[in-house]
């Protein structure tokens, strides 16, 4: 169980992210079923994840499923058309498969080396064309990071903050996910990532006239010719960058 902290907008960044990103497989779908894994002690981020997906995907629904049965209890009240709550972990007790899994601040409290057998475990419940979405964030959803997976493991990690509350990019080492938060580290590629996105950001600074967005932009587009960014200024306006997960990856 984890400590089911949860305050309202917390997961907004993720949220729109996904919807942005995943929402045409959403509308493709027959049934377009997503999981809020691990909700928490209140089922606000639930409640918030269906109504910003069914901006851009109305028939989609979403379930929460929480390990600890009075969290469970305590959500049914607002079950309504299109979200339920369920019993249940990482087996996701649904009779279909979903299209989404979205883990916020789930894997915080497991080892690391417990990280790749649960990325698995989620990604082969997935249905075709699904996207595992497991990453940490802040209290109040400032400064967030994470991962995207398919059935066929990894594909990118995003970092995404409230520009005017960021002093340097390495600021959000303290979000990454379980996998990346202990190998921040020298001779690590997430440390040599955030490296140069600090030196970026301070050659960037005299853009800071022009406010912390154009000078977020423009560090993105110097550290885009090291790393292999797969996103466009259309989210870094967002505060956000995607870079390949093979980048960042810990060596094996």
């Amino acid at each position: 169980m984890t400590r089911g902290t949860t305050n309202p907008n917390r997961l907004r960044r993720m949220d729109r992210w996904i919807a942005a990103t995943h929402g045409a497989e959403l509308r493709r779908a027959e049934d377009p079923v997503a999981v809020d894994l691990g909700y928490g002690a209140a089922p606000w981020t639930a409640v918030e994840l269906l109504g910003r997906l069914r901006t851009v995907a109305p028939r989609a629904r979403v379930v929460g499923i929480e390990i600890e049965p009075a969290r469970v209890a305590a959500a049914l009240p607002y079950e309504r058309e299109g979200l339920a709550f369920r019993h249940g972990g990482f087996e996701i007790p649904l009779p279909a498969r979903p299209l989404l899994i979205r883990a916020a601040n789930v894997l915080r409290q497991y080892d690391e080396s417990e990280v790749a057998e649960v990325w698995q475990r989620l990604c082969g419940r997935l249905a075709p064309g699904g996207l595992l979405v497991e990453g940490t964030c802040d209290e109040i959803g400032r400064r967030h990071v994470w991962v995207a997976l398919g059935t066929e493991g990894p594909r990118t990690v995003t970092f995404a903050t409230r520009l005017g509350s960021l002093e340097r990019p390495s600021d959000l080492a303290e979000r990454l996910p379980k996998a990346l938060i202990h190998r921040n580290v020298p001779g690590e590629p997430v440390h040599a990532f955030l490296r140069d996105f600090d030196r970026a950001w301070a050659a960037a600074a005299p853009y800071a006239s022009y406010g912390a967005r154009q000078r977020w932009i423009r560090a993105v587009r110097e550290l885009a010719a090291d790393w292999p960014v797969t996103d466009s200024a259309a989210r870094w306006r967002q505060g956000e960058v995607t870079v390949a997960w093979g980048a960042l990856a810990p060596p094996e």
